[in-house]
């Protein structure tokens, strides 16, 4: 009998521990290890942070779904990951070994590397439901008092999505609570334009989201360096092509929210031969860590390179699709060694992303992530936030079932008008291309 061990229970974790169960049968024991029981659809943060949600709505006790489904749950969480042992060592002094580990902790937030940065100083964020509840009683108090809103990404950010995603949420609540003309709203990013994501853009988002700022009163500000968060401003420097301070601002705000920089969670960070200097784990293109074999990486914890240089540190974004490619990918691949084969399956590396504005949004489809593209495409309309409504429905429920499907294989690549795309690609076999 093999024991598969996964560590982090996120939008990664949960679906790679149920497609372990799937593919491998009783005969071999699945494990979990997170920091407490609950799932949160990290998704919905947005809509909580301004009321739309309550935490109760997006939270999946997972005691139970893991029970029947034979999996064993750790919710002690892990303190350090020791894979020369293959071992894990709990937060409460035990150990956990393994014969094959997958990595899927998510990030490490990296508030700390900005003075005044983050929800225990100056700024929201919504990267954590504790944080978006946060948020959404300084919304409150930002309805009473009306003020300067920032809303945006740091340098070094690889997740752009949810930072437009906020920026139209909120200027939804604030007309719907009728003080938007009260509220001046700056969008501040790291990116070089506005809708380059980290993906160097994708179809038209950068005239899309342009147009969409400009509908919206939100002004902006691009290549944006964040200095220093104070109390009522925000100290930002806008860096030119050539790495020269172009100009600088100093920005008042009665509510703040910007996306940090992430980094590699403290249990794996600096593990040579694993991690990178930020980190990430380190996978080859079956997910597989090379220094230590029996160790596989999926989602937002994996090492990818940037697109490109840019003036100020941008990086990449791991989407839903992504991550569902990785998981699908690495239970083949583990299933395979468990009956003495070799790693044959590749994750895509797809992006398809929903982006919500509250009453609209925008589309996109990047095959692959990484340009040139063989599909390259981006749309927007009401139908995108009826869509989101229906992926977080959809995903709440195959979480609560334990269901191993891939959600936009099954829904959301139909919807927006592709017919299939090949989820992994099998050494060997001729890879298929949206019909």
């Amino acid at each position: 009998m093999s024991h598969v061990v996964v560590l982090g229970a996120g939008l990664g974790g949960t679906i790679m521990a149920y497609e372990l169960r799937d593919i491998l049968g009783k005969a071999h024991r699945v494990s979990v290890v997170n920091n407490g029981s609950s799932y949160s659809f990290v998704p919905s943060n947005p809509w909580v942070a301004v009321g739309w949600r309550s935490r109760e709505a997006i939270e999946v006790d997972l005691t139970k779904v893991f029970g029947r489904r034979g999996i064993d749950l750790h919710p002690q969480g892990a303190k350090r990951v020791h894979p020369s042992e293959k071992r894990i060592e709990l937060n409460d002094g035990q150990s956990l070994s393994y014969d094959y580990l997958v990595i899927a902790t998510g990030p490490d937030l990296a508030f700390d590397e900005i003075e005044g940065f983050g929800p225990a100083a100056n700024t929201q964020s919504v990267c954590h439901v504790e944080h978006a509840l946060q948020a959404k009683t300084a919304f409150e108090e930002l309805v009473k008092n009306p003020g300067p809103v920032i809303i945006g990404a740091v340098q070094g950010a690889s997740c752009f999505g949810p930072a437009y995603e906020f920026a139209f949420i909120l200027d939804k609540a604030l007309r719907d609570a009728k003080v938007r003309d009260k509220v001046p709203m700056t969008f501040v990013t790291s990116e070089p334009y506005i809708g380059h994501l980290g993906l160097d853009g994708v179809g038209d988002t950068k005239g899309l989201l342009e147009s969409e700022l400009r509908q919206h009163h939100i002004k902006w500000i691009t290549n944006a360096k964040v200095d220093k968060v104070e109390a009522d401003t925000l100290r930002v420097s806008e860096i030119a092509e050539n790495g020269s301070v172009l100009r600088t601002h100093e920005l008042p705000h009665r509510f703040m929210m910007m996306l940090p920089a992430f980094r590699g969670v403290e249990a794996v960070r600096g593990i040579e031969g694993l991690t990178n200097p930020r980190g990430f784990i380190v996978v080859d293109q079956h997910q597989r860590n090379t220094a230590y074999p029996e160790v596989f990486g999926i989602g937002v914890c994996v090492a990818i390179p940037p697109v490109g240089k840019t003036p100020v540190p941008v990086g990449v974004p791991k989407t839903g699709f992504m991550i569902e490619s990785m998981v699908t990918a690495t239970a083949r691949n583990i299933a395979r060694l468990v009956d003495g084969k070799e790693p044959d399956a590749q994750g895509t590396w797809n992006a398809v992303c929903l982006a919500d504005f509250g009453d609209s949004g925008i589309a996109f489809v990047a095959q692959p992530q990484i340009p040139p593209r063989n599909v390259n495409w981006s749309a927007s309309g009401k139908w995108v936030h009826t869509a989101k409504v229906g992926f977080e429905k959809y995903f709440l429920h195959k979480i609560r079932s334990g269901k191993s499907e891939p959600f936009y294989e099954k829904l959301a690549l139909q919807v927006l008008g592709i017919d299939k795309l090949k989820e992994v690609r099998i050494e060997g076999e001729t890879e298929k291309t949206p019909a």
